[in-house]
């Protein structure tokens, strides 16, 4: 199954807005008890979310996971941080590229594979506010393009 597949819980549409991803990475995340069932039922928001190396781990920040409802005392904070799961050799190369390059590691999906929760996690570096500007132009240019096609077929 290619990078990236399986049942869509929540995606970071605006990472895509903010940087130019580079790489991607699937990784599993560490997760606790009710959070995994808030998850299931689509309570997550990736908006803010970053990712951070610390001491040869990878940790997601600012991941906002609901508390389950019917978790009572059970349930955690939703904003802590969270450890993901990667292999030596990548985490090696991204603790190079993070330091000297650069780049950020941003979360762009949470996804369910095989029952278990992955985050597809970019290598992204930061745009600057006039390459916003030119994607927002190409956007725009490409629905137009497109929207003159339909009305021609139409006309077919």
């Amino acid at each position: 199954m290619p990078k990236g597949e399986g049942k869509v819980i929540s995606q970071n549409r605006k990472a895509n807005h903010d940087y130019f991803i580079e790489e991607t990475y699937e990784t599993g995340i560490v997760l606790k008890g009710t959070e995994i069932k808030s998850i299931r039922a689509g309570r997550v928001n990736l908006k803010d979310g970053f990712a951070k190396i610390d001491q040869g781990e990878v940790f997601l920040h600012n991941m906002h996971i609901s508390p389950y409802e019917q978790g009572n005392i059970h349930n955690h904070d939703p904003l802590r941080t969270r450890k993901l799961l990667l292999h030596r050799k990548e985490i090696n190369k991204l603790i190079g590229l993070t330091k000297e390059q650069g780049y950020t590691l941003v979360p762009l999906k949470l996804y369910l594979k095989n029952g278990f929760v992955k985050v597809l996690l970019g290598l992204g570096k930061g745009k600057k506010k006039y390459d916003k500007r030119e994607d927002l132009k190409q956007k725009a240019a490409k629905r137009e393009i497109d929207r003159a096609f339909r009305e021609r077929q139409k006309g077919f």
